[in-house]
């Protein structure tokens, strides 16, 4: 179930607020989204303003920078090695801002927010 983002209802002090309104579309949350390897996949979704979101749901490729070389390659991903963010979502192969992923050319760290900017960016740590 998508969490609500609205007014919490109580007061600092932990009295209770009477609400002037109902819930509002624009303060629900939505399902988080796990990017994971795979054929690509992508979700579009509205935003506030009625602009549009692109969401990867699974991605195969990423846009991995050599900063050596001064170059950016469009490189196949491997496998992910580690995420700091959470130990779990490494051995669930989930691809986060911060997870070290395998590729075609090293080890690379992924830049960008998959989930939320619906593209995968690196930049290379150690070559093959």
């Amino acid at each position: 179930m998508a969490k609500w983002h609205g007014e919490s209802g109580r007061k600092p002090t932990g009295g209770k607020i009477q609400m002037n309104r109902k819930k509002r579309k624009s303060e629900m949350g939505g399902f988080s989204v796990n990017p994971k390897i795979g054929a690509e996949k992508r979700i579009e979704k509205s935003s506030k303003g009625g602009g549009k979101k692109t969401t990867l749901v699974s991605l195969s490729f990423a846009n991995v920078i050599d900063t050596k070389n001064k170059s950016v390659k469009k490189v196949k991903i491997l496998d992910v090695i580690t995420n700091p963010a959470n130990p779990d979502l490494a051995r669930r192969k989930i691809i986060t801002k911060g997870a070290i992923v395998n590729t075609e050319l090293g080890r690379a760290k992924i830049t960008s927010r998959p989930s939320q900017h619906g593209i995968a960016n690196a930049v290379l740590i150690e070559n093959a």
